[in-house]
């Protein structure tokens, strides 16, 4: 069976709500668990303008602040919690990403 782009967006909204994993969210629904996978993989390939990071507060003994960190493979960016909105565009500009 084919399925649009909007209905394998909209299978694909209905898992993330679910909190379920993929095989039992795919079961749950009718969907081929192997095929609804390659859907995530699918999305999460596609370009955007962003760039996906994991960020975490953690204490620097340096600063004596609290700061963000913002990992992307071997690079890493310490941002300090007290940034203002500003000087945080800024960071973000010159990383690339649209505002």
């Amino acid at each position: 069976m084919q399925f649009s782009d909007e209905e394998k967006a909209m299978w694909l909204a209905g898992w993330k709500q679910s909190n379920k994993n993929i095989w039992a969210y795919a079961k749950e629904k009718g969907l081929v668990p192997q095929t609804f996978y390659r859907w995530t993989k699918q999305r999460t390939d596609q370009k955007t303008d962003f760039v996906e990071v994991s960020k975490q507060l953690i204490q620097s003994p340096i600063l004596q602040t609290s700061e963000i960190l913002i990992e992307k493979g071997d690079m890493k960016i310490h941002i300090p919690i007290s940034i203002g909105c500003n000087e945080l565009r800024k960071v973000m500009e010159g990383l690339g990403a649209a505002l």
